[in-house]
């Protein structure tokens, strides 16, 4: 095997073309130097230096090692070195996984973002489900955008922030009418689910379980849209969190009301395997996400609280 310690040594010597000012250099015996040039020798199958008098005459390898070995060993600490990242050379492609809601909401701005300082890579989006969380080490994602209470080992995140569940449906619907929604009438109401972010309107089916309750479901669906398009045109109610809520209510005839049953607020994250955490590519990346992801929620959930609370808020 060879022996790349003795790499410093060989590099002094030629140098110098001296044993005693190499020992010097190297803050070793003169001894040790000398014993360490047998060792070169032996290793490069040649004298390397040929000693003249008071000093040393390079071979022809040894001056071939003279003008190769500097550039290689600063090749060799370079890799040492934090790498630095040029987006516009980043050919990339990174993953990013989500509900649908933040594929047409945010994905758009992350997008041309990475257009106009990286406009070399690319990004993959997958829909999401909470439920894989444990499973991330083996598969082939760079972000995850979720929900969760727990962050299990060997992830690495940063929150995003943390929102409320409520209650949307058409102004047209019976229970509009009504200053507050009961848990009694929610549980009679016909519900919209939206099956692709399960991880929305779950905590509400394990709250209702402990009361021995469960809701009507009308229709289940993988999309926020359908679910809001269901909403527009029929009495059914969508259970969602505010600052999504919020959002589609600048756009479609919608009220907001308040979940009559008491839930913790749920935790947003953007998550990545511990495998990713020293990527500078990758640390580019998700420094580029979070301020999208963040700032949509903060935004969005001010403006749901407006609609929520009115001039009390």
């Amino acid at each position: 095997m060879n022996n790349y310690k003795l790499l410093p040594a060989l590099i002094s010597i030629l140098q110098t073309r001296n044993l005693t000012a190499s020992a010097r250099q190297l803050n070793v015996t003169q001894s040790a130097i000398s014993k360490t040039l047998t060792q070169i020798r032996a290793a490069f199958h040649d004298k390397i230096v040929i000693r003249e008098g008071n000093q040393f005459v390079l071979t022809r390898k040894g001056e071939e090692l003279k003008a190769q070995l500097p550039l290689l060993m600063q090749t060799l600490d370079n890799l040492y070195l934090p790498s630095v990242v040029d987006p516009s050379q980043c050919s990339r492609q990174f993953t990013l996984a989500s509900s649908d809601y933040v594929a047409q909401a945010i994905l758009p701005s992350i997008c041309c973002e990475l257009a106009v300082n990286a406009a070399c890579a690319s990004v993959e989006y997958q829909l999401w489900h909470k439920d894989k969380l444990t499973e991330l080490a083996d598969m082939p994602l760079d972000l995850v955008s979720t929900i969760t209470d727990n962050v299990p080992e060997n992830l690495h995140g940063k929150t995003i922030g943390e929102d409320q569940l409520v209650v949307v449906c058409r102004p047209q619907h019976p229970l509009c009418q009504t200053n507050d929604l009961s848990v009694t009438e929610y549980i009679n109401a016909k519900h919209v689910l939206i099956s692709g972010g399960g991880d929305k309107d779950s905590p509400v089916d394990l709250a209702l379980l402990a009361l021995g309750e469960q809701r009507q479901v009308f229709a289940s669906v993988p999309f926020f849209q359908a679910a809001i398009e269901l909403l527009l045109k029929t009495d059914t109610l969508l259970t969602t969190p505010l600052h999504i809520a919020a959002d589609f209510a600048q756009t479609y005839d919608l009220r907001i009301m308040t979940l009559p049953i008491d839930l913790k607020p749920q935790q947003y994250y953007l998550l990545w395997h511990a495998k990713h955490h020293q990527d500078p590519e990758h640390t580019w990346f998700r420094e580029l996400c979070y301020p999208f992801l963040k700032n949509h929620l903060e935004r969005t959930k001010a403006q749901g609280m407006k609609l929520l609370h009115g001039d009390k808020y």
